[in-house]
């Protein structure tokens, strides 16, 4: 795997300070366990939180981060919209976006879907079944038909999102519902993948699959080597004749 690859994983991280369930199952914060497997299945990773100064994503930390991997729940109104618009703009000028589980009501992914991202949810220990429907993807490399979780929070839908480019994994809940949990955009020259498995009471991020997927994803998402593309008033490249 390219170790060039630099991944910043940013977490609220504020159930982990007020919860001691949370706390017990990520000790290091769950941007720490997942900054952990990831560094583990070879990245350059790093963490930034919303207590930081400029919640961690200073310019030069966005400046140099391919991917950007994005978990929030309790405070989404407290992100400042300044560094909202700077995450959106490094995204629409090629920066990865991994966006997992209640990460789809925070301001960056709203600004990037442009509808509420509202859903159904409950709490209730269901086992989840995510199935694999686009099992040629290179995020579901190495899964098999389906990600069984014991428990998990239920997402249902309608979900209020644009309809994916692509759709990767669909989710069934024991109490009935199904959700589209696996969705991949293209938005400006950057790739944007909500992933929606992650409830913070839940060991979900221990996961082998879970992280399977994850990793697949900032593999995917990794912005292409490229010149960015020439914009505005330009001159022609061929002579034009007088008419």
């Amino acid at each position: 795997m390219d170790n060039a690859l630099r991944v910043t994983v940013w977490n609220e991280n504020r159930h982990e300070k007020a919860n001691p369930v949370v706390r017990q199952i990520y000790p290091q914060g769950i941007h720490g366990a997942i900054a952990g497997f990831l560094k583990e299945a070879g990245f350059e990773t790093r963490t930034a939180t919303l207590d930081e100064p400029e919640h961690g994503l200073t310019d030069a930390t966005l400046e140099s981060t391919d991917v950007l991997i994005w978990w929030g729940h309790l405070a989404h109104g407290e992100v400042s919209d300044e560094i909202v618009r700077k995450v959106q703009q490094r995204v629409l000028d090629g920066m990865g976006l991994i966006v997992l589980h209640s990460g789809h009501f925070s301001k960056i992914f709203r600004a990037l879907m442009g509808t509420g991202c509202d859903l159904k949810w409950r709490e209730a220990d269901e086992r989840e079944r995510l199935w694999v429907v686009a099992p040629g993807h290179p995020i579901a490399e190495g899964i098999g038909e389906y990600i069984e979780l014991d428990k998990e929070e239920m997402y249902g839908e309608h979900f209020d999102i644009p309809a994916p480019d692509e759709l990767i994994f669909m989710s069934w809940f024991e109490g009935g519902e199904v959700f589209r949990s696996g969705c991949a955009y293209a938005r400006g020259s950057g790739k944007v993948f909500y992933f929606r498995p992650g409830h913070e009471t839940y060991p979900t991020y221990h996961n082998k699959q879970i992280q399977r997927v994850i990793a697949n994803a900032v593999k995917w998402a990794t912005p292409a080597r490229r010149e960015r593309p020439i914009r505005g008033n330009t001159q022609p490249l061929e002579t034009i004749s007088a008419k």
